[in-house]
């Protein structure tokens, strides 16, 4: 169903902040190569898919029941499986899930924004995290990126000091543009958050952490050492599981139980846990294919760099290039070529995600015609 234009909204008592706003999304257009939204490009195995259709079955027998409110043997399954991926003793009572990793962001800024708090992040960043702040009242603060969008610590701790922030959001690979944050930068982000009483947490959003380089460590290897710290990730990428909308949380024990307060009841499904447990038994198979997605990222990066375009280092699955003088009128010759990529990020960058060896070639192939079109 279509959304109606804002102007047909007119009569309703909506919030004055949300008048003709128009409904988050990517364009979703019909061509062959589809690559803007950063999903992962390899479905499910055939075992896998077998699994997850045995265990959803399993659970429609008992859909005249409520579901475990508390998750219990996901939150174990996902515990254990971040032991494996930069953790280290994460136990179930650290963990939170929900569908997908934006509901986990709401839910945190329900639980820790609201009116009179601030929300705080550094542009570029998730085009998500200020919906989330507006959603819940919260005050939106955006500080900036240097110019290869890594970020000064030093304006960085100064501004988390002028405004207090209750929530620092960051990313980490940063989207749009794929930047991963050090350690002593997450660490000095959290040292600053929680300074002179202020006790703001921050979140390292890692919804791209299985695709960083060798040696980029992931922030769980930080939880021991930081009680304010929140690492998040998602099924939706490494793990092909994007129709699926499981993300997750690891926390303090503190953290996890503050959450309970503002969740809906019963809200992930029993479907949705049967599909999450039945995907993580079959993790080393799903996330297989991420060490290919890397090599074609890295290979891409190289082929955008050597046609004379800047590339942001990319820990990601996707990578940010540019500039252009009209990014839209390249974006739209690649669409009418068959290739959909995503127009966001600074002024004059695209983002291409990673996909197959073949939806690659289309993309370098379409992306040479319209570059010579648009000299």
């Amino acid at each position: 169903m279509r959304a109606g234009p804002a102007q047909e909204r007119s009569w309703l008592p909506l919030r004055e902040e949300l008048h003709g706003i128009e409904p988050y999304g990517a364009p979703q257009l019909d061509v062959p190569v589809q690559l803007n939204v950063n999903e992962n490009p390899y479905g499910p195995s055939p075992e896998a898919a077998a699994d997850i259709a045995a265990s959803v079955g399993r659970a429609a027998t008992t859909l005249n029941r409520y579901p475990d409110r508390e998750f219990t043997e996901l939150r174990e399954a996902l515990a254990a499986y971040l032991n494996t991926s930069g953790g280290h003793g994460i136990t179930a009572e650290q963990v939170w899930a929900a569908n997908g990793s934006n509901e986990v962001m709401l839910q945190l800024l329900q639980a820790f924004g609201g009116p009179g708090r601030t929300a705080l992040s550094f542009a570029p960043t998730y085009s998500m995290y200020p919906e989330y702040a507006r959603d819940t009242v919260t005050e939106w603060v955006a500080g900036r990126r240097e110019e290869d969008f890594s970020l000064d610590l030093g304006a960085a701790r100064a501004l988390i000091e002028e405004r207090r922030p209750s929530v620092v959001l960051l990313p980490s690979p940063n989207n749009p543009t794929g930047t991963a944050l050090p350690p002593e930068a997450v660490s000095m982000l959290c040292e600053a958050a929680a300074g002179d009483g202020r006790n703001g947490l921050v979140v390292v959003d890692e919804a791209y952490g299985e695709f960083r380089r060798a040696g980029v460590p992931s922030a769980l290897e930080l939880l021991d050492t930081h009680r304010n710290l929140v690492v998040t990730r998602t099924m939706s990428k490494a793990f092909a599981l994007a129709g699926a909308r499981v993300g997750y949380l690891a926390a303090a024990p503190e953290i996890c139980d503050a959450i309970r307060v503002v969740r809906l009841p019963y809200h992930l499904s029993a479907v949705t846990q049967a599909t999450a447990l039945a995907a993580l038994r079959h993790a080393p198979e799903l996330l297989g294919r991420v060490d290919e997605l890397r090599v074609e990222r890295d290979a891409t990066v190289d082929w955008l760099r050597g046609r004379g375009l800047a590339v942001a280092d990319s820990d990601a699955n996707f990578a940010l290039f540019g500039t252009f003088e009209d990014r839209h009128a390249v974006w739209q010759a690649l669409v009418e070529r068959g290739v959909l990529i995503r127009e966001t990020g600074p002024a004059g960058w695209l983002r291409v995600s990673i996909g197959t060896a073949a939806e690659m070639d289309a993309f370098k192939q379409s992306l040479i015609q319209v570059m010579e079109d648009h000299r």
